[in-house]
């Protein structure tokens, strides 16, 4: 993306306000009663003529009531009415919240938690939905916080000031920066879908060489491995020398940890990490975020503890099947979300990581989950799994293999992650500088 030069504004006055800094000198400051209007209307009886709407990241959403996700009412008679042109506010645990600001774009109803209002006809909208939304990326309405809950009160966001352009230059801030920020939006679309496509290689890459090995990686593409049969439906066809091999008999450990006794209050700011399965991606264990425990709780938790080797497997929810290996050599555990894989002798750790990443892996994951309120994998089934196994010198150059691809595949998703960071920066430094006016927009 090209930076945009625009002019300055030509003179310009001192806002009041410690982090904005200065304001060019026709802007109003404008207490935000005389802004917005609040609406208490409740739906009633009639919720069951009004869509669902939630404020998320993305902004306001329509929830699907057919398949519904997550926790909801016996009955919707106490949501608010939302119109198109609405703000809907989160004004609690503002602290904690992603996003505190949402414009909707359809008619629908939302919890009475939060609070909706309508602007004035003298105020644009997008205009005013920027600037929140700029205050929300850096929790600027920090001081109008009360309480434990940081809770902003109607009177204090009523006080509070905010700082307008003339209508005119309002809209044509508003335009501008829905140009600009489509343009980034679909720039970083499509860097998403080049990594998703990179994931795919990944995949495809790691499946060929742990059901075929490396001779079917030729540049020509065609197999010059003479195969056989594997008997079995989602393994397919295997080079001659390879078995098909229950997991159970290449392992010495399967299974889970516990969540430790008070469960999350136990959890420290340093310590030994314990991984949950937000931890266990495909590709490497995230320590980002990760709990801790404390030695005395790591050490009661004996039959958990896992050791550099183990390949760590999800086995309940929706990231169920994400797995990785533990190349470090600290002490580290895991809770009742996430299953521990420890090879034996016969098995490489990265080929075991391999084939349960592969598709082979994945369908079994598919094929033998629990149903109930929670997907899960039982121990049995994941024992009872059939994988391909080839002699272990062939299991360590097709491992060899994996990771020399991994990594060069992985730094490029690395350097495309990078990108997109950068492009959202570049949006938030130009939504600030628009809606606080350190550039002028004709």
């Amino acid at each position: 993306m090209k930076d945009v030069k625009l002019q300055k504004y030509p003179v310009y006055k001192d806002s009041g306000v410690e982090w904005l800094g200065e304001i060019p000198e026709h802007w109003e400051v404008l207490a935000n009663k005389h802004i917005f209007s609040l609406k208490k209307d409740l739906v009633g009886r009639k919720s069951a003529d009004y869509v669902l709407l939630s404020l998320t990241l993305n902004g306001v959403i329509k929830r699907d009531m057919d398949n519904p996700q997550g926790k909801f009412p016996a009955e919707f008679n106490t949501y608010q009415e939302v119109k198109k042109g609405d703000f809907i506010f989160c004004l609690f645990d503002v602290e904690e919240t992603p996003r505190t600001v949402g414009l909707s774009d359809f008619d629908g109803m939302i919890t009475g938690a939060y609070t909706v209002m309508r602007p004035h006809d003298l105020f644009d909208k997008g205009f005013l939905y920027y600037f929140y939304l700029n205050l929300d990326a850096d929790k600027r309405m920090k001081p109008l916080y009360t309480g434990l809950r940081n809770t902003i009160s109607k009177d204090n966001f009523f006080s509070f000031r905010t700082f307008v352009p003339p209508i005119e230059e309002q809209t044509a801030i508003a335009n501008f920066l829905d140009n600009k920020t489509a343009l980034i939006d679909k720039a970083i679309a499509l860097k998403v879908k080049q990594i998703e496509l990179l994931k795919e290689r990944r995949q495809i890459l790691i499946h060929r060489a742990v059901t075929r090995g490396i001779g079917s990686l030729s540049e020509a593409g065609a197999p010059d491995v003479k195969l056989k049969d594997s008997g079995v439906e989602w393994i397919g066809e295997i080079p001659e020398g390879w078995e098909v091999k229950k997991i159970k008999h290449v392992t010495l450990k399967i299974g889970s940890g516990v969540t430790p006794s008070g469960g999350g209050s136990t959890y420290l700011d340093s310590g030994i990490p314990l991984l949950r399965s937000q931890n266990i991606l495909f590709g490497k264990i995230d320590l980002e975020g990760v709990a801790y425990i404390s030695e005395k709780t790591h050490a009661s938790m004996s039959n958990s503890q896992v050791k550099k080797g183990d390949v760590l497997l999800n086995i309940t929810g929706a990231s169920i099947g994400r797995c990785y290996f533990v190349d470090v050599d600290f002490p580290l555990n895991v809770n009742q979300h996430v299953c521990i894989v420890r090879p034996n002798d016969k098995i490489s750790t990265i080929f075991l990581n391999g084939i349960l990443a592969s598709e082979v892996g994945q369908t079994q994951v598919r094929y033998f989950q629990q149903g109930g309120g929670r997907e899960g994998l039982n121990f049995q089934a994941l024992k009872n799994f059939l994988i391909p196994l080839p002699p272990l010198s062939e299991q360590e150059s097709i491992s060899d293999y994996i990771e020399h691809s991994s990594y060069k595949i992985s730094t490029a998703i690395l350097l495309k992650e990078k990108e997109i960071e950068k492009l959202k920066e570049y949006k938030s430094v130009l939504i600030n500088e628009a809606v606080s006016g350190k550039i002028k927009v004709n």
